[in-house]
């Protein structure tokens, strides 16, 4: 790799791939963050993929603005700016040879990531195995191996348990209870109490469904309004943490704790060169 070309490509621009991207951009790289065409990101305050919706998108500080060809970047990178792509099968990466690939997804699965793709190529979580598809993973599971850097295998599987925060963990995630467009009626910010009605899926026979919380707290994340959702689907978070509210706005202490791995390994990588 060159100090001067030093394009990095992350895969993904959901709140944890955020704190990558964000980290990396502070640093002074190049991103150019790529994304599908329907993002379904539940903290969507502190999510650069709600560029593909509105155009662009500010997460402290950092400006991510929708483009239409890989071309276009350069002028968004000019403006000290990260552009963003709608290209969910990664097509532009083998024409833009990054420098380094981050897969951010977090889909637990690998979509289509390849160490050949990159000289550094980096997968976050499960669905990657170090030294085979990937040069290193990204340890994404809350607990003390949160972050570590794995040269040599895979990170810890999903368990579908979402981490503790305030007590809680399976309780403060919710999932639709049915099939339809999603309609917001409690945002993000709000506090809620235990058993209020957040948002209601409207069925296409036209029966509308209430979704409640399961603990009293703050809407930490929610899905956009006027989304398409199937059962079970994850759509909205509380957070337990009442004073916690400046939280809903500000990236996460796991997203942060990732982004250092990642940017770890992008220092190495420049300073071997």
């Amino acid at each position: 790799m060159t100090q001067k070309k030093n394009l990095i490509i992350v895969r993904g621009a959901g709140d944890i791939s955020t704190g990558t991207i964000h980290r990396l951009w502070s640093a002074g790289y190049r991103v150019l963050a790529l994304e599908t065409f329907q993002p379904a990101a539940i903290r969507r305050q502190v999510a650069l993929s709600e560029a593909v919706y509105q155009g662009q998108a500010e997460v402290e500080g950092a400006i991510a603005v929708r483009i239409e060809y890989p071309e276009q970047a350069e002028d968004v990178w000019k403006s000290d700016r990260i552009p963003l792509l709608v290209d969910p099968e990664g097509g532009c990466i083998g024409k833009m040879n990054p420098d380094v690939l981050v897969d951010a997804i977090l889909a637990k699965r690998n979509l289509g990531t390849k160490k050949s793709m990159a000289p550094l190529t980096i997968g976050l979580g499960p669905g990657f195995v170090a030294g085979e598809d990937v040069h290193y993973v990204i340890e994404t599971m809350r607990g003390h191996n949160l972050g570590r850097i794995i040269s040599t295998g895979a990170a810890v599987p999903n368990t579908g348990v979402p981490g503790m925060i305030g007590g809680y963990a399976k309780e403060r995630v919710i999932h639709a209870n049915a099939e339809g467009e999603l309609h917001v009626i409690c945002d993000i910010g709000t506090q809620v109490i235990e058993g209020d009605q957040i948002a209601e899926i409207r069925e296409t026979s036209g029966t509308a469904v209430a979704v409640c919380t399961k603990i009293s707290g703050i809407v930490r994340g929610m899905i956009r309004d006027g989304y398409p959702v199937t059962k079970g689907f994850k759509i909205a978070d509380v957070d337990p943490r009442i004073d916690e509210l400046k939280n809903c706005y500000t990236i996460s202490d796991k997203a942060r704790c990732i982004a250092g791995s990642v940017l770890e390994l992008v220092c190495r990588a420049y300073c071997k060169n």
